[in-house]
């Protein structure tokens, strides 16, 4: 897999892409990582990537020339002009929410742009005739779109295969299964007078896995009770719930 980052702060990005799972995903070969500078094509003496909006109005607006010729450098670059078609992606508020679902529907992807904005907003012809998706990670406005790509390009690099250093890692996460995770615990068996579950230590697997499900069901009940419209629930999760719920 290929991402590209179209920002103009790259050094906001290297740190990241260079440390834990990125970074070692990217030593392996998995995945190639690049940030962009795309005040590099802006064509102008003053490197200007901005200016007044039309009609007028409180701040700066980014221009339209140095992001399609950032955008067309990149894709020269890695030689998919006429071969894989990237996912082109605006970073935004108005973008569509971010989830789980759709950092499974990236991970399949061969090559990734990311575009990473500043100031008021983008030229409306970027939107139009540019980008493939648009992606907001909530419902509040950041200085720029680097934090929101990072965490969206984390979120669907250690879902390549051989990225984490066990498999079943992300299939077992929160939000994979429709369901918030299940609690972990670990040595000491005892701390301070708290003790990890004695159904963990029974070394009874089939009765352990119960038990998660059933945690899993718990913890998305009290805690996040909207993802159970949506989730995958067994009858006999349903039953675990309705008796839940008379507790």
């Amino acid at each position: 897999m290929r991402i590209d980052m179209l920002t103009l702060f790259p050094e906001m990005c290297e740190g990241v892409f260079s440390t834990s799972i990125l970074g070692k995903a990217r030593e392996k070969g998995i995945v190639s990582l690049s940030a962009v500078n795309f005040r590099d094509f802006s064509g102008n003496k003053h490197n200007s990537v901005d200016d007044t909006p039309y009609g007028g109005g409180g701040g700066m607006v980014l221009k339209p020339d140095p992001i399609f010729a950032a955008v067309e450098h990149v894709l020269a670059e890695s030689g998919n002009v006429e071969q894989v078609k990237p996912r082109i992606i605006l970073m935004c508020p108005q973008g569509r929410p971010y989830n789980q679902r759709i950092a499974e529907e990236l991970a399949q992807e061969q090559h990734l742009i990311f575009i990473c904005g500043h100031y008021e907003g983008y030229d409306e012809r970027i939107r139009e005739h540019l980008v493939t998706d648009e992606l907001s990670v909530g419902d509040y406005v950041l200085t720029g779109g680097e934090l929101p790509a990072l965490t969206v390009i984390d979120s669907v690099v250690r879902l390549q295969p051989g990225a984490l250093g066990n498999e079943n890692s992300a299939v077992t996460d929160s939000f994979s299964t429709g369901l918030l995770e299940y609690p972990h615990y670990t040595r000491p068996a005892e701390f301070r007078g708290w003790k990890v579950p004695d159904i963990l230590l029974s070394g009874h697997h089939a009765n352990i896995e119960v038990w998660r499900r059933e945690q899993a069901l718990q913890r998305t009940l009290e805690r996040r009770p909207d993802l159970l419209d949506t989730a995958d629930l067994s009858d006999k999760d349903k039953a675990t719930l309705a008796r839940l719920k008379l507790v």
